[in-house]
């Protein structure tokens, strides 16, 4: 083994399970991302010198993995991703008001208050791609604003967008699922009458 090579070993194979985590979330298929991490480790390796010492390497290998995926898009599909436009506002039109809805009957306390764990996971797949890599980068991952443009090669502003709309509908999918597990509308809490006393009467 050359030098190079356990340093690649050492650095980037270390961030295997972030890079086979992204990969699931963007392909929604286990054995599509098995090819597309194997595909982003070979794109790391054959540049690995062009690799700027000091760097994050998590997020290099991210934006690789990033965009192998979207070169298999384009390969396989003769369909382009959605844009930012105006089918995506009216979803998120939609979603907030599904938002203030459930704020209105109590759904989101409660949504709150259960294991939304598996809800999540299946929303998020349900997502398209673009605010897919958005809420997995931010939200899942960890990244910063900034880095997740970085990797999506887009925009800081085009990131916030899609992470305000992933959220919204991401919202949308947690209501739908406490309205499964039978809530329909939750009472308010309790208040004290103010014209009563609650002193006792002497």
């Amino acid at each position: 083994m050359t030098d190079r090579d356990a340093e690649f070993e050492q650095r980037a194979l270390t961030c295997l399970p972030d890079v086979t985590r992204f990969a699931r979330s963007l392909t929604r298929n286990g054995s599509a991302a098995d090819d597309l991490v194997q595909e982003t480790f070979l794109r790391a390796y054959r540049g690995y010198a062009s690799f700027h010492q000091g760097a994050d390497i998590r997020r290099w290998l991210f934006s690789i993995c990033h965009h192998a995926f979207l070169r298999t898009q384009e390969r396989e599909q003769r369909t382009v991703l959605s844009s930012d436009g105006g089918d995506a506002a009216l979803e998120t039109i939609g979603a907030v008001m599904d938002h203030m809805a459930a704020q209105r009957s109590g759904l989101d306390a409660f949504v709150c208050r259960i294991d939304v764990g598996p809800a999540i996971q299946v929303a998020i797949e349900q997502l398209a791609a673009p605010y897919r890599v958005a809420v997995t980068l931010v939200d899942v991952e960890g990244l910063s604003y900034e880095e997740a443009a970085e990797v999506a090669a887009v925009p800081v502003g085009t990131i916030r967008s899609r992470l305000f709309r992933a959220r919204r509908l991401l919202q949308k999918q947690l209501f739908e699922y406490a309205r499964d597990l039978g809530v329909t509308r939750l009472s308010p809490p309790a208040t004290v009458d103010s014209t009563t006393s609650t002193r006792p009467e002497p």
